[in-house]
Order: structure tokens, then C-alpha cells, then sequence
């Protein structure tokens, strides 16, 4: 069984399609904390370094995904789906200018997804290539 550990909606997807032209390439963000911190962040590839330990999730429509040390922690058990809602969030996220706002929705994996992704162990750490 393969497990992924973070997904996308489709309109979020499709908001994608529409930033990756003017921004080029992007990549998502995910750090702990209040307020914008909790909201993933989308970022234009060349704009944003990766720490080496930032946690490698996945790629989503794309874009890849980390998520900072510390949050994962808090979140590891957690299946992530980036999705977006109206409203405009603060900060330098690339979609603040078109009036709606990325946002994690999160479930707890099964027990059988959690087996997979014990077996698989740990995600990388650091940028990948992608």
C-alpha cells in the first residue's frame, strides 16, 4: 500500500495552474506557529530556501511540499490536503492578490495507512530534487 502524505483539491490544483505562469515555478510551506503560520505558504521556487531540516511531504500538482521540523512533529499522524478558501490572508504567499487563500485540511491516517508509512520510515529532510 502506498501512502502519500499530503494531496490536493482540485480547485486548489487548478489555482495552481494559474499562478505557475506568473510566478513560475512554486513550492509549498508549511511552518508551526499562529495565525499565517498555521496556512501553508506558496512560493516561487528560486524565492524560498529549504532548511535542512525542513521535511520533505510529498508533490502536490507539481510543487513540493515541506512542512519545518518542529510542525511535523505535531502533525506526523496526520493525512494533509491543501485546499483553498475565499478570503485574502497576509504575507507573501503568491495566491494573496487573487482574493482566496491556501489552507490545510487534515485527517488522522488509518491504522493501516499508519503500518505503510511506519515500514516506509522516515520522510527526507532537506530540498529534493523534484
Amino acid at each position: 500500500m502506498q501512502v502519500h502524505r499530503v494531496s490536493i483539491t482540485e480547485p486548489a490544483a487548478a489555482l495552481l495552474e494559474q499562478l505557475k505562469p506568473i510566478h513560475g515555478d512554486l513550492l509549498f510551506h508549511q511552518s508551526g506557529g499562529c495565525c499565517d503560520g498555521s496556512s501553508p505558504m506558496c512560493y516561487p521556487r528560486r524565492e524560498f530556501n529549504i532548511g535542512q531540516r525542513d521535511v520533505f511531504l510529498g508533490v502536490v500538482a507539481g510543487c513540493p511540499f515541506y512542512i519545518g521540523a518542529a510542525q511535523y512533529e505535531y502533525w506526523k499522524g496526520t493525512h494533509l490536503t491543501v485546499d483553498i478558501v475565499q478570503g485574502r490572508g497576509s504575507g507573501f504567499s503568491v495566491e494573496a492578490p487573487e482574493g482566496v487563500r491556501f489552507i490545510i485540511r487534515s485527517r488522522v491516517y488509518t491504522d493501516a495507512e499508519w503500518v505503510a508509512l511506519e515500514a516506509a520510515g522516515e520522510p527526507p529532510r532537506g530540498e529534493q530534487p523534484c
